[in-house]
Formats: structure tokens, sequence, C-alpha cells
């Protein structure tokens, strides 16, 4: 069977192929084409054919992109309602009152996507423990059918107070409005989150409205255009959570695609951790428009229950509760651009040329200074190899537009490359930093996981910099996230909000509920043998008066195991524990997962004649410092490095989807399954063997 991954990105959009039988890869890159993304997809898969890929044999599909994130930061999601109970119209507009930045008096809650006169109250009341107070009013619902047809709404989100504990009347209500608006898209709250907090419930919702009619089409569309390419077999999604879910189930809650690109990475990150023995990562990667970094720790990436959506200093932006992998991402990747600020100093990103018109060496019209121009300029990139040959790219288009920035600062179109590269690694330090020192974690601790595009170019450093154990650049970096995407199983994380205090008590309906979630995850994957599920049990806990719980991977079933874990889970996120307070659980987390089988990892089929001299294709003059100036380094054919051989720095390492940039004072090997391992200082005498 051939798998089959595709992942749109924000400059490219990225293919790779894996023949179970014979190990065999297949892959290719083309531009991301912005207004229809599928568009783009299917120039890969011609590109692959042109490669070998035979359509045919294609037994499983994955895909993963940024059409949700896309919808949402571009407003070009649908017309949305919002239907609530009486009273609480206005909880969507007035959110939390906690800024993102304490002392930031300019911070501002930000404009909901529902404006004011398309939320409809109707009467209907739930109490917080699930009893009906007052039975819902279907007069109410009939009369806010006929407003949202007058009003032409495509979509509409409804959200009743405490239908987390009792969702009876949202179902009702989904159904009567099913039934008087044909062809409008209906969500309930119950069906994407059955956690408290009203107002995160209510954004969860109506954004999961606002984009569920865009990946409906989109995903229609891409089905309908695959099974005319001749691959005919289940389609799989990667969701936000590090798993994946077919088109039907995502469809349902799209909201779930939010961060579907980059956690295949990540993905794919604690993959090859575990293949050369290092299960606490830090994974970083580097693409055209942002940096993304994340960490794993004994195999598991985090996963939050919320994810923040445009949050910055002066926005708390929009919580919404959906399970995403925990992702710090900045805005500087290979096609930022570099620019000056009022006071004269280099910036780069969040802006970026994407892939149209593209950094200024495409030769598409790009005329402002990218990483990739700063890259090309220094001589790390092979302007005639760049992308297979390809996409060749313009050295002096690329000096040109570094001089917008070179001449003001009074600065060499070499320097200034430099500069660029320089502020681009510090906002990434920065990031790795956060994820990891900031959190009390240790880079010394970790190794350094690289992908994407631009991520070899710069990962040596970055690991220098943090003095992580080591700095791996895996298969295929350039494609990684596709290929992370082939190494994710389909996936669920369901949650329930409870109010128990921890006692034995309590524990029996405890178990009861977690039941219940077993049965709900195997009817989400009906079909599928509960042997081949895989159950992970977490709760959410706090001691009581708290207003935040701390979640807790539950190792037994007693109420001391409960709180022994609960203390130890406090005392590392708080540094205390309160021993003999009273601890309450407000939320049951049930992880599925089903053990399919994954992408494999063979061992190298190489040459036994390869030899460094075979892998060296010549050299290249690099510019790595004002005091070093132009240096001769190096340059080989990652595909033909002797494994285990250890080569000393200043190297460059080609492959067809990026170059690897390995500084003089570091060196570097090729292990047996193909992964690139960079390492620390060399000594003389190392050097000298090598």
């Amino acid at each position: 069977m051939i798998r089959v991954a595709t992942d749109v990105g924000g400059t490219f959009t990225d293919l790779i192929a894996y023949d179970d039988a014979s190990g065999a890869v297949v892959f290719s890159k083309s531009l991301t084409t912005v207004d229809d993304q599928s568009v783009g997809v299917l120039d890969t898969i011609a590109m692959a054919e042109q490669s070998g890929l035979g359509v045919g044999g294609v037994g499983f599909f994955v895909h993963g992109g940024t059409t949700v994130i896309n919808a949402i930061t571009e407003r070009k999601g649908v017309k949305t309602a919002l239907i609530t109970t009486a009273g609480f119209r206005d909880v969507l507009e007035i959110g939390r009152g906690n800024r993102p930045d304490l002392y930031n008096l300019r911070a501002r809650t930000p404009a909901p996507f529902v404006p004011r006169q398309l939320r409809f109250e109707v009467r209907e009341r739930m109490s917080a423990s699930g009893q009906v107070l007052h039975a819902l009013d279907e007069k109410d619902v009939a009369r806010c059918a006929r407003q949202c047809r007058e009003q032409d709404v495509a979509a509409v989100a409804i959200i009743f107070l405490h239908s987390y504990a009792n969702p009876a009347h949202e179902k009702q209500c989904a159904e009567l409005l099913r039934m008087e608006l044909p062809g409008v898209s209906v969500c309930a709250s119950h069906e994407i989150s059955r956690q408290w907090r009203e107002y995160e419930r209510s954004n969860t919702a109506v954004l999961n409205a606002y984009v569920q009619p865009i990946i409906r089409g989109y995903f229609d569309n891409l089905d309908v255009a695959l099974r005319r390419k001749g691959i005919n077999c289940s389609y799989y999604a990667m969701q936000s959570n590090g798993g994946i879910a077919s088109f039907e189930q995502v469809v349902t809650a799209a909201l779930t695609l939010v961060e579907s690109g980059p956690s295949g990475g990540v993905a794919g990150a604690a993959r090859i951790g575990s293949e050369i023995g290092e299960t606490d990562v830090l994974y970083l990667d580097v693409g055209g428009t942002t940096a993304k970094c994340s960490l794993i720790k004994a195999g598991q990436p985090k996963v939050d229950a919320e994810y923040r959506l445009e949050k910055t200093r002066s926005s708390p932006g929009y919580t919404i509760q959906v399970p995403v992998v925990d992702i710090v991402e900045v805005g500087a990747g290979g096609g930022s651009i570099a620019w000056l600020d009022p006071s004269g100093r280099l910036r780069v990103g969040p802006q970026s040329a994407g892939s149209s018109p593209g950094p200024a060496c495409y030769g598409r019209g790009g005329v402002d200074p990218t990483v990739t121009d700063a890259k090309l300029a220094l001589g790390i990139l092979d302007p005639l190899t760049f992308a297979e040959g390809r996409m060749p790219l313009d050295v002096e288009r690329a000096r040109a537009a570094i001089t917008r920035v070179s001449l003001p600062m009074k600065l060499s179109v070499e320097l200034a490359a430099l500069a660029i590269v320089k502020v681009a690694e510090e906002s990434m330090i920065n990031a790795l930093k956060l994820i990891t020192i900031q959190r009390g974690h240790d880079p010394r601790d970790l190794v350094l996981i690289v992908s994407g595009g631009a991520g070899p170019l710069l990962a040596a450093s970055l690991g220098r910099e943090l003095n992580v154990k080591r700095t791996v650049i895996p298969t295929h970096p350039g494609i990684f996230s596709a290929w992370g995407m082939l190494a994710a199983r389909p996936r669920a994380d369901i949650r329930r909000t409870v109010l128990k205090t921890v006692s034995e008590h309590d524990m029996n309906s405890v178990s009861q509920l977690f039941a219940e979630l077993e049965q709900e995850a195997l009817e989400y994957f009906a079909g599928t043998s509960a042997a081949k599920l895989k159950f992970r049990r977490y709760v959410e806990m706090r001691y009581r008066g708290q207003e935040h719980s701390v979640p807790v991977a539950i190792s037994g079933d007693g109420a001391e195991d409960f709180l022994s874990d609960f203390h130890a889970a406090h005392r590392k996120a708080f540094s205390f524990a309160l021993m003999t307070a009273t601890a309450e659980i407000t939320t049951l987390h049930l992880q599925t997962e089903v053990l399919s089988d994954v992408i494999a990892l063979p061992n190298v089929q190489g040459n036994q004649q390869d030899t460094l001299d075979h892998a060296l294709k010549g050299q290249r003059f690099v510019f790595l410092a004002r005091k070093n100036g132009w240096i001769a380094c190096n340059v080989y054919d990652r595909n033909r490095l002797p494994i285990g051989s250890l080569i000393p720095g200043p190297a460059l390492v080609e492959e067809p989807t990026t170059t690897t940039f390995v500084p003089a004072d570091q060196r570097f090997t090729r292990d047996k399954t193909g992964q690139l391992i960079i390492r620390g200082h060399v000594s003389r005498t190392e050097s000298g063997a090598a």
C-alpha cells in the first residue's frame, strides 16, 4: 500500500508518498495556491506522478493545511448567527475582564464574529447540574429561524446555558432549525465542547459554525478531485491534537483543524525522537511565513484544552475549547520581510512575502528583502539547485532587495544579510526559550529536531545558542509536516466537565463517567475493534476555592491515587501542594488512539562503496562573519553521506527540499535511518581523524 500525505503551508504545498512494501519515497513541492488550496494539492500530485507515483496503489491519504486558520484570520468565513439562552445575548461581546498584559492599558477586547443584530435569544433554562428549569420555547426558535432567513444567514451557532451538563435543549433546537433552515449549517456547542465556561464555549460554537461551510465545501471538492485522479481510499485530515480523523468527522468539528499542518510536524518529531532513543524533544519548524516550536516530554507532546486565536499584548484574542498541541509561533520564516522601524532598527517579520510574490530572488515581482534572500546573498543557498533546479534563484535580485535596508544602515550587502539572519534567529531563540526555560525545562536536557524548508539553514546556530544535547535534521525536512502526518494515528480527545470531590464515595461515579466516555469513543470509531483502541485517562483538578485547574495524568482508580498524582502535578506547576486541603475534579479527559500502522523508518540502503569523497559535490564560498569574510565550504550530497562518519564544519549539506548549514565549530553525522545529527565543538584530534 502507498501512503500519501499533503500539507498546505503559507508558501509551499508539500506531498510525500511512502510505499509500505518497498520503502520507496516520492515527494513533491509546489507554491501554495491561495485562492483555492486544493489546486496546489493537485499540482503536487501531478508532479509526484512524474516522479513515479502510481495513484492506483494509494490506499491511505491524509491532508493538513491552513484552510481554517486562514478563513478566521482573513475574516472569510460565512455569515453566522447565534442563538442563546434569554439574557445571555451579549456574553460573546462582554468576554473576560482580564487583560493579556496586566499593565497595558491600551488592551482592547476584539470584536465578536457575530454582530449584535444576529445574536438571538430563546426562552429555556438548565440548572448547573443539568436539571430542566424552563422548557425550550419552540415558538422562540421558529421566530429566530425566520429572522435568520430574512438576514440570509449561512450558519447558526447554538449555545445554551449549562448545556455541557445536559444538551437536551440544544439537540431539540438544532433539530428544529435544520428543518426550518435547509441548506444552513447548524452547530450546537455540545457537538464541539462539553466543558464549562460560557464565553469560551460561545466562541467555540460561533467560530466552528463560521468556518464549517467553508471546510465542508473544501473537503467535498477535494474528495471529488482525488477520485477523479484515481485515488480511491479513505481520506483523513490532520487534527490539531496530533491525531487524524476522517473528512466526515472533521467537517462536524471543523475547528479541530485550526493548527492542522504544524501538528503533523510535532507527531513526526515524536516519532523521530523515539527512533533515536530520545523521548524529550524540542521541535522547531521554520517555514516560509512562521517558525513554530513545541516541546515533547516522555514521548508525548503537550496538548492544551484551550487555544487562543490572535492573542497579542493588546488583545486577548478568541479563546476556543478545542485540543491543540502546545505550539509557540513567531512571524519569522524564510519569506519573512526585513524592514527598518521609524528609529532605524532592523526588524524581520511578521510580514511575509508568502508564495506570491515571494522573496525577491524568486523573480515573481517581490522587491522586499527576506531571510531567503539573505541566505542566498551569503552563499548558503545554491541558486541553481533550489527546489531540485525547478526554481532557479536570482542572486542579483536578492542583493538589490537587501540594499533597501543595507544602504540606510550604511552596511555592505553581506553584513546586512548577516544582520537579517541574526535578527530572525533571535526571534526563534526567544520562542524556543519561552517553551522551555520559562516553563521550567532545561534545553541542555533536550534534543532539538528542526524541520521546514528554512529550518536546516539555521538549525546548528540555534542548537549552539541553546546548548542542546544534539541537533537533528530529520529525513525530508522540507516536507516534514507532511511526513509527520503519516506517523499520526486516528485520535479523539473527549472532555466532560464534572464537579466531584476526591473521596472514595465519589470514585465509583467517576469510573462510571469514564466508562461513558469510552462508550462515546467506541461510537466515534465505529467499526474499529475495541482491542485496537488505546485509552488514556486524565482529569483536571483543583483545591477547593481555586478558580482554575491543573491537568493530571491518572495512574490508578482510587482516591489516594488521584490525590497523589494531583499533589505532584500542582507542586510541579506552582512549587507547592496543600496536602490537607479538599481537592476537586472539574473535568474528565479521555484520550483515545487507534493502534494502526504508521510510516516505518527503515535503515538507509546506501551503496557500500560510498565514501565521503563520493558525497562531496564541491565547494562554495560562504560569507560567515565580518572577521572571516568569504570562506570555502565543502558541499555534500546528504543522500550519499556514509553512515556514521563524523564530518567537521563548516559545511553545507544539500538535499532536494532544503540545505543544512553546519558552522566551523560543529560536526555532523548521518545515522542508520538517515537522520542528520549535528553535535558540538570539534576537537583538533577529531577533525584530523575525520
